[in-house]
């Protein structure tokens, strides 16, 4: 009786449920960071959570946007995969931004969604939606369990399909019965996905077309995007530009691929990019895109984009060579395999000082430039204190819109995934989740959430979760009551109808930090900002701060909408 009692007792052990099984995957994917929020299609996952010991940490949100924009911040910064979970149907809609802004921006997450039971599927049950239907056009892939046996196996694919190749999120769709049910053996997870094997290395003839091309240049410029830091190529980016001398520019996402301050850097490109860049790209005969997606924030009118250049460009993603910007030499590839060979090449350029004198020259008579006089804060001056205050070592994250730009613009960002910021869906609230999803990332980094007053409102109960957690995060709201970017679009093209875009009725920010038990200031001049910035910004806590800036400044220069990057506004000549 005792031996059967034992082996009676082997079985009951051997028993998982689905959640159990969850849990068990995770782990095994090394996560040491969950970002959730419990509801009732996901409570069995939330039970296996409770009962069972972690390797990892569970983080809360006060919103599933939240969840998303913090795990694609820790993503950024740290290269490794965002995990979130919410529940069925509002807790997987509310998370439908965030997914499309990973997309877009080519970030690492995984995503898993409660769904109703398998059973009530399709007669509207309560909290029920088309996950799969909604995220198919948003995601590099999804899944919907309908056999625990799967479980282990889909989760171990949805991790290796969101960070290789092309990173990107992926949905995993699992109904409530799948996590309740009983399954006596843990299944095996191996797998080999037939149809889905990214190129990593680079065909070599190709490499040397352009090496050739580069030998017979005489106004190279090399483009830099996201793609390098994601490849983990900045250190083999800096070799190739020092070794043949190069100009480079930079996308919006692909500031600290290559240090700001280097002699060689001319500034980021496109619609609010600096005079230097967009005039190298206009002038250029050579362009090597490593790693952008020519979007059309960065070309402009696509018929005067480099219109002397022959087109290198070295991707990931197949589909993106060709798509907006004719192409003479594509490069499918990983950003550091090409580089590699690229710096093995004895390619010897002949190309002019001429060249490089010019465009060090508009370098030079063409600066970003402010205007300091007036009586509030100048937003890009405030910037480049933040920059002095933290040496330019901070993680900076961003909402959309104009302090978006002056951000990019004057805090010369010198290391990979110190810039975290919405390029290609450009969203509104993802400053804040995306600096807690940061600093969860680098405890010890200094990270700051430059914020507009509009964007900062959408996700502002995200402080508490920096409060629960003490995330010392550094929260700036460039506060020009005003959804600043609008404001200056409706000035310069809608003769000056300001149509819903002043936020007259602001809360008090200082006091709404200090409700959530936040230390929170208000600098509205100079003279406060010299006694105080930098012990805000250094402290060991969080800190959030309401910068009152001048209400009518302007992001300059700018590129009109439907015009070439050669046709900038609000550029001025250095007087000097």
């Amino acid at each position: 009786m005792k031996v059967e009692v034992e082996r009676a007792e082997e079985v009951v052990t051997n028993i998982k449920t689905g959640a159990d099984l969850l849990v068990d995957a995770l782990a095994e994917q090394e996560i040491d960071t969950l970002f959730g929020y419990p509801g009732g299609a996901v409570l069995p996952i939330y039970d296996a959570l409770y009962r069972n010991e972690l390797s990892f940490k569970h983080i809360l949100c006060r919103h599933e946007q939240g969840l998303i924009h913090a795990a694609e911040g820790y993503a950024r910064v740290s290269g490794k995969t965002g995990v979130v979970i919410a529940t069925s149907g509002p807790g997987a809609t509310n998370l439908i931004t965030g997914i499309t802004d990973a997309m877009m921006d080519s970030l690492p997450v995984v995503i898993f969604t409660g769904q109703v039971a398998t059973k009530v599927i399709g007669t509207d049950a309560f909290q029920e939606a088309d996950v799969i239907g909604l995220t198919t056009p948003i995601t590099k892939h999804n899944y919907q369990v309908t056999d625990v046996k799967d479980l282990k196996r889909i989760v171990k694919e949805a991790f290796h399909i969101a960070s290789t190749g092309r990173p990107g999120p992926v949905v995993v769709d699992i109904p409530k019965n799948i996590s309740e049910a009983k399954v006596e053996m843990d299944y095996p997870d191996d797998f080999y996905l037939k149809g889905y094997q990214p190129t990593t290395t680079p065909n070599p003839l190709q490499i040397n077309r352009l090496m050739d091309a580069l030998e017979l240049a005489e106004r190279p410029v090399v483009l830099t995007g996201a793609g390098v830091q994601f490849a983990k190529a900045t250190g083999e980016l800096k070799k190739f530009v020092e070794k043949y001398d190069l100009p480079v520019v930079s996308t919006l996402l692909g500031l600290g691929a290559f240090d700001a301050n280097h002699k060689n850097f001319l500034g980021m490109a496109g619609m609010h990019g600096t005079y230097t860049a967009n005039m190298a790209i206009h002038e250029a005969d050579l362009l090597i895109n490593i790693g952008a997606r020519f979007d059309d924030r960065l070309t402009g009118k696509i018929s005067d984009f480099a219109p002397h250049a022959k087109i290198a460009h070295i991707d990931i993603d197949p589909a993106e060579i060709g798509k907006n910007v004719e192409t003479q030499i594509p490069v499918v590839a990983d950003a550091k395999e090409a580089l590699t060979l690229m710096n093995e090449s004895s390619a010897k350029t002949s190309f002019a000082d001429s060249w490089h004198a010019l465009v060090q020259a508009n370098k030079k008579e063409y600066p970003l430039w402010y205007d300091n006089s007036k009586a509030l804060l100048s937003p890009q001056k405030f910037i480049e204190d933040i920059y002095l205050a933290t040496k330019g070592q901070a993680i900076v994250t961003t909402d959309v819109g104009q302090h978006q730009m002056w951000s990019a613009q004057f805090y010369k960002f010198k290391d990979p995934n110190h810039f975290v910021t919405s390029g290609g869906l450009g969203t509104m609230g993802f400053g804040l989740p995306a600096a807690i999803g940061a600093q969860l990332a680098f405890p010890e980094k200094t990270v700051v959430a430059i914020v507009g007053d509009g964007g900062f409102q959408m996700t502002m109960q995200e402080l508490a979760t920096l409060k629960q957690y003490n995330l010392p995060v550094k929260v700036v709201i460039l506060n020009n009551e005003a959804l600043g970017m609008v404001r200056q679009w409706q000035e310069e093209f809608y003769d000056e109808r300001y149509s819903e875009s002043l936020m007259q009725t602001n809360p008090d920010f200082v006091k709404l930090g200090e409700s959530f038990g936040i230390k929170s200031y208000r600098f509205t001049n100079e003279g406060e900002v010299s006694e105080e910035l930098e012990s805000a910004l250094t402290s060991d806590e969080p800190i959030l701060i309401d910068a009152r800036v001048e209400k009518l400044d302007l992001v300059s220069p700018m590129v009109p909408a439907g015009k070439g990057n050669h046709e900038m506004i609000g550029v001025k000549k250095c007087k000097e």
